[in-house]
């Protein structure tokens, strides 16, 4: 492996053409933020989901209301 210029943690792998980052550190860093915004994002579609349902079920509700409504006239 050859190393960047500029920065002491970075590798370019010769068979690949990779550039590989030996900061363990920074690499857990990035890690937890990806874990992070997953975790961010599956939260979000969940409330999107939940929001969803509220708005079904409101619907429903609607629709029996006008149902009884119709039937005591």
């Amino acid at each position: 492996m050859k190393k960047v210029k500029e920065n002491l943690n970075l590798y370019r792998d010769e068979n690949t053409n990779a550039i590989i980052n030996t900061n363990h550190l920074e690499y857990q860093n990035y890690l937890n933020l990806k874990r992070s915004k997953q975790n961010s994002t599956k939260k979000i579609e969940n409330l999107e989901n939940e929001m969803s349902e509220i708005k079904n079920n409101i619907e429903e509700i609607k629709l029996m209301l006008s149902s009884l409504m119709n039937n005591m006239k």
